[in-house]
Order: C-alpha cells, then structure tokens, then sequence
C-alpha cells in the first residue's frame, strides 16, 4: 500500500528566490525556519498550506468515511462479521504494514495485501476499523503519517467494502466480483495518497504520478491483488482457513525480504564497482600528474638559477616568459591532482545542507536563464548539518546543478531538494529531461565520459571523488522522464 512521504523528502523550504527561473508552480510553500533569507516571502498564507491544508485534507477525508459507514449502519447491522476474523486480518494488517520499502515519494508496504481481503470479506465498519489499524505501526513517523496513512488506508477499505457489498450474492462474491473490489480499493488509495502529496509539497499530481508509476510500482501492485485475493479465498474462518491465510501472510514476507535482499546486493555490486573503477583511475591520474609535476619543478629549479641580469633584454623576456609558463604548469598539475584524489579540509563547524544548495541555486541561474529552465528548490526543515569541506561540496553541487540544466529541455525545470533519509543527510538534483540510456549507466562515473557534445566527462568524476572521500554516496536514479542525482552524507556529530 502506498503511503505518504514524510516532510523530510518534501518539506517546506526557506530561501527560494525572487528570480523570473524559480518556477513557483513546482516549488513548495514555505514555512520559518532560523536563518532564512527573503523574508517577505513567509507569508501566513503559504505558512497556512504546509501545516493547515493537509489536516483539513485528513479532517474532511475522516468525515467522508464516517458518513459513509453512517449510511451503511443498516448493512453492518445485517451482516455481523466473525469476530476472530476481525481479530486476525486486524493483526495481519499491523504486521503487514511494518516492513516497507522507500520510493521517490514516500513508502511502499505489504498492508494491501491484507486491505483488499478485509474489504472483500468484512462489513464496511469492520474494514475501516482494520484500514485504521496501519496507523499505529506509524506512530514513530509523526503525526502526519500516521493520521493521514491511516484514515487514507480506511477509506479505500471502506469504499472497497461498499463496492463488494453491491456485488455479494448469498454472502458469496465471484473470482469477477473480488476482482472489481480490489481494483477499487487500488485506485482510491492510490488516488488519495497522491491528492494528498501534492497538498503536502505543492507538486503537481502528473508530477508526482510521473515520479512514482512505474513498470516495477504497477508489478507490485498486481502481486498485492492476486495475494489478496487468494487470503480473500483462503480464509474461511476454519482452523485450516487461517493455517493457509498466514502462510499466505509469510509467503509474501519472504518474497518481498528475497527481492529486497536481491536488490540491495545489486546496488552493493553497483557501488563497489563505482567505486574501484574510481579508485582505478584515480590513481592513474594520479600517478601521471606526480611525474609530470616532478618534472615541471626540476625545470623551474634549473630557469631561477639563471641570473637574469647576465642576459640581454630579449633573452631576459625569454626567461621571464618560460618561468610564468612553469610556474602555471606547476598550478595546473597541482590542481589536477586535488582533483583526482580531492584533498578535504573539513570545516571546523557543521555545514548546512539548505545553504548550500541555495547557493548553488544562485549561482546556477544565469545559466538557466540562457536556456529559461525553471529552478525550484525544496529546503527540509530537518536538521541536514553535516561534516564536510563546503567549498568541495558546493563544486559536487554545482556540477551536479549545471548537469541537469544542460539535460533538461528549453523551458524545462530543475529542482534541488534537501532532506533526511534513513537518518542521513542528502540532497538531490533533478530534471525532466531524457533522462540517461541503461547502456551508459555504468559508465557514469568514468572521467571523460559524457552524453554532452563539448562536455569533458569530468565533472561528475571528480564530484563522485569528493563525495566518497566525505564518507557519502552519489547515486543515479531516473528514467525517460527525467535524472535525479542524490548525495547522501554522514550526519555532523558535536
């Protein structure tokens, strides 16, 4: 079941600019948060739809499923559920609800396998009450998760009841009939889980459909429906009924823990693969520019002991000439080498993510401008301090920032986030461009690599470089709709 986002991947930001290229339709409202910069912009209006918008959303969701079970009283009075049943699709669905999966806007878990059971064989009361159940296993997450994920989940419960209840013949419904009950419960979580991001960050439902409505998100969710309908059959509210029900259960656990586990392994192997050939280069690089530095400074040394009054005006411009060369040479290969193996000079003080990316955002529009690419960017009101060198992690963003204005199309957009994410501070760049070809996946982080005619196939070498030597990872996600770069970083620890 899809469930809301917390307000770390789409919290509200603090210092969107004033510049024609912030694109308002995109970027979220804003609420205070110490330090922020463009303070007209706080108005109570925009501070009113991050906190007050989504609770009225949750308040009149609530009202909506407890009219429809109002109107549905005189069903639930004739069509008592078994109270073990209850009990057990009750817990079923608390346990199916903790183990989840993250996607680009919230969570994915198992809790649909148990819905569309609970609104096939329970009355629309009792399904609500199991729906509002998936609340208490997120209590942890805040109180935005767990109100609106819980009356979300209720609703399509309820709703998917009512439609079964139209459709039961004897107290029996068809393979056809179940069919139709949790499709429908489907399409109203899914429908109202969206509703309720774009009220929450501001982003347009396409956007948000785009991001996440994926070959791989429309697999699942028919792995849920035919789970689901097979417990619908399974339990019969016989020992061996509920026998086969939790199998069913831990059946779906462990295909889920096995594809999981699959697909970490293959990012492990991704990464480690990132990082050798990396390594490799590197240190290549590396290699070649501590020889050629040797050089360059054998031969500065031999042209400062020649005297330069022993010469005449034009062999003296000669010299004068030749030793400016070598000395830029000696610069140049200096900071060839720091880029090849960055050296980091952590700051003595927590670096803000937020103000990082806000500078990297400024620095970006003329750029932006040239080709009217619309910037946004959605700051986290987390805490996203980290240990880092700030004038390194500003050249990892600005690469990263430049990359997708050069790939997003004339009049397209760029959006730069900052959050937290498994208790790791990160931000992410994003555009709708074409997004890049599985074929040159691999080859991402190689130096002189680039899909950019007239692009030197460096600049996210040598950003992976700094990121793994700040202990962080850069990782590509995306498709044809668009790239998304995400630096992750280590937490700063007082």
């Amino acid at each position: 079941m899809p469930q809301a986002g917390c307000v770390g991947k789409h919290g509200a930001g603090g210092h969107t600019g004033q510049h024609a290229v912030i694109h308002d339709k995109h970027s979220v409202c804003l609420a205070y948060c110490p330090g922020v910069r463009n303070g007209p912009q706080l108005t109570k209006k925009k501070l009113g739809r991050v906190v007050v918008a989504p609770a009225i959303y949750v308040v009149l969701l609530a009202i909506v499923v407890i009219v429809a079970n109002v109107l549905a009283a005189g069903y639930d009075a004739t069509h008592p559920d078994q109270l073990l049943e209850v009990l057990y699709l009750t817990g079923a669905i608390f346990l199916m609800n903790i183990p989840q999966v993250r996607i680009e806007r919230g969570r994915l878990s198992l809790s649909a396998v148990v819905t569309g059971a609970a609104a096939i064989l329970t009355n629309p009361l009792d399904a609500t009450i199991i729906g509002l159940v998936t609340s208490v296993s997120q209590v942890r997450r805040g109180p935005w998760p767990t109100l609106g994920n819980g009356v979300i989940t209720a609703a399509g419960a309820c709703i998917g009841s009512l439609v079964a209840a139209q459709y039961r013949v004897a107290n029996s419904l068809s393979v056809s009939s179940r069919g139709v009950v949790i499709l429908t419960v489907t399409i109203v979580n899914l429908g109202l889980v969206v509703a309720a991001l774009s009220i929450r960050t501001g982003e347009s439902p396409l956007s948000i459909i785009r991001h996440n409505f994926t070959g791989s998100f429309y697999a699942a969710f028919a792995y849920f429906g035919l789970a689901a309908l097979l417990l619908s059959y399974v339990l019969d509210g016989t020992d061996t009924g509920y026998l086969l029900a939790t199998i069913v259960c831990l059946l779906a656990l462990a295909l889920t823990d096995t594809i999981a586990g699959r697909r970490v392994r293959r990012v492990l192997e991704s990464e480690l693969s990132d990082a050798d050939r990396h390594l490799f280069h590197s240190r290549a690089v590396e290699g070649v520019v501590h020889n050629l530095r040797n050089h360059v400074a054998t031969a500065v040394g031999y042209l400062k002991e020649i005297e330069p009054h022993r010469l005449d005006p034009v062999d003296r411009e000669s010299l004068e000439t030749a030793t400016a060369a070598a000395n830029d040479a000696v610069t140049v290969l200096r900071s060839l080498s720091q880029g090849a193996t960055p050296r980091v000079s952590y700051a003595s003080e927590p670096v803000d993510l937020n103000e990082l990316v806000t500078r990297a955002m400024g620095m970006a529009r003329p750029r932006a401008r040239v080709k009217e690419v619309q910037l946004a960017v959605r700051e986290s009101p987390d805490d996203v301090k980290v240990r880092a060198d700030p004038l390194l992690m500003r050249e990892v963003i600005t690469n990263l920032m430049n990359n997708a204005i050069d790939a997003a199309p004339s009049g397209g957009h760029v959006t730069a986030t900052s959050g937290r994410r498994s208790g790791r501070p990160y931000f992410s760049v994003s555009d709708d461009g074409p997004g890049i070809a599985d074929d040159h996946r691999h080859h991402l982080f190689e130096p002189h690599f680039t899909t950019k005619e007239g692009g030197t196939g460096l600049g996210l070498f040598m950003s992976y470089g700094i990121v793994r030597e700040h202990q962080g990872e850069l990782t590509y996600s995306g498709g044809r709709s668009g790239a998304v770069f995400t630096v992750s970083l280590p937490p700063f620890i007082g």
